[in-house]
């Protein structure tokens, strides 16, 4: 992989990042391709369908200021790329995050995000 594009990929996911530690999904929508998608669960009820509504419930959920984030993996391949993040105390959650990135009109952005958000251990989840 070249070096370049693996800091042009972590600068994408870095726009997501700075948005939820802010609380702003104005401040992580320059990480996302403009018909991009998301798609997990939050308890039984999946949470699914275009970007904005990653960036509504940002803007509900508030700053995240002792968000922990970390970039596991990244591959890509020519024009395409995953990456794997870690987020830690998104106020009070924690969420792995996969990525579908596409390097597109020279920059990269993010086309889809799946989550899995982890059961809370201290309310009895495993």
């Amino acid at each position: 992989m070249n070096e370049n594009e693996h800091e042009a990929i972590a600068e994408t996911v870095q726009h997501y990042i700075d948005g939820a530690r802010s609380g702003e999904g104005e401040v992580m929508k320059p990480a996302f391709h403009q018909d991009a998608t998301i798609f997990g669960y939050i308890g039984a009820d999946l949470f699914a369908g275009p970007i904005q509504q990653l960036f509504d419930w940002n803007d509900a959920n508030g700053p995240a200021t002792a968000l922990q984030a970390r970039i596991v993996r990244i591959d890509q391949i020519d024009s395409v790329a995953t990456v794997r993040l870690e987020l830690d105390n998104w106020t009070g959650h924690r969420f792995t995050d996969l990525f579908t990135l596409l390097k597109t009109d020279g920059s990269w952005k993010i086309m889809n995000k799946v989550f899995h958000l982890h059961p809370d251990v201290t309310a009895g989840g495993a």
